[in-house]
């Protein structure tokens, strides 16, 4: 097994640990540095949390599993199971937030693969503009490498930002766009897509020519789907769809996930 393929694994089964101990926990499951986006933007604020239901309902924003009740969860940012190793600014409960137009898209792609085998497993959906805010000031802090071993091994941290990896603005935040994976419900595991979530580095560029035949199915077979049903990937990230027509394009909201 070849330094990589291992740290693969090490990843795969702390996951795995680390998602049981939240399901004894919380009765709950617990996502991606983003590509930087440059135009004039319009940022919703919000101050309390007593107004995120009635704020992501004026908005269009629906909780993801009313509406593809056969998704799997397990919101990475609100575990400490990520890229920066602590829960992340606005994520206060294991809960995933869509626009409308994207969890209706999102619930013709769970028919198609749950026809094929498969189900889908979300890591991270909406994502509150204090989420990015506290990502950049994570990167800024040179010190702080605690989980560079399991995310970004062969990238030194202050390169995240330049390479962009980590953006001061996501399209997450838009509430359009999601990040997921296939779980086979066959073997009950997720499907080999050839590195972890969050994997910063190559290897989860979807065309990455050092993944198996396999693996590049995997990928493939997800990609297809999301397509098929109004998404667009990006390159960089095999886990990362944007819908194609989404409604808030360049307004980036604030409210908290609970």
């Amino acid at each position: 097994m070849n330094k990589k393929s291992l740290l693969y694994a090490i990843v795969a089964l702390a996951m795995s640990m680390l998602v049981l101990s939240c399901q004894n926990k919380e009765n709950a499951s617990v996502a991606e540095p983003q590509t930087e986006v440059k135009e004039e933007v319009t940022t919703v604020e919000t101050t309390t949390a007593d107004t995120t239901v009635s704020e992501a309902s004026k908005n269009g924003f629906v909780v993801v599993t009313d509406v593809v009740p056969d998704a799997i969860l397990e919101i990475r940012y609100f575990s400490t199971f990520n890229f920066m190793g602590v829960r992340v600014d606005g994520y206060n409960a294991p809960i995933a937030y869509l626009t409308k137009e994207a969890a209706d898209s999102l619930k013709a792609v769970s028919d198609d693969v749950k026809a094929m085998g498969y189900r889908l497993k979300i890591f991270d959906a909406y994502r509150p503009q204090c989420a990015v805010d506290h990502f950049v000031r994570w990167s800024q802090e040179a010190s702080d490498t605690l989980m560079k071993r399991y995310f970004y091994p062969d990238i030194d941290k202050p390169r995240l930002f330049e390479e962009g990896y980590i953006a001061k603005k996501s399209r997450h935040t838009c509430g359009s766009t999601i990040d997921l994976t296939l779980f086979d419900m066959n073997t009950e595991k997720e499907v080999d897509m050839g590195s972890p979530f969050d994997w910063l580095g190559e290897e989860s560029h979807p065309d990455y020519a050092g993944v198996t035949p396999e693996q590049h199915k995997n990928r493939m077979i997800l990609r297809d789907a999301m397509v098929r049903h109004g998404f667009r990937g990006i390159s960089t990230e095999w886990w990362h769809f944007v819908l194609k027509n989404e409604p808030y394009p360049d307004t980036y909201f604030t409210f908290p996930i609970e």
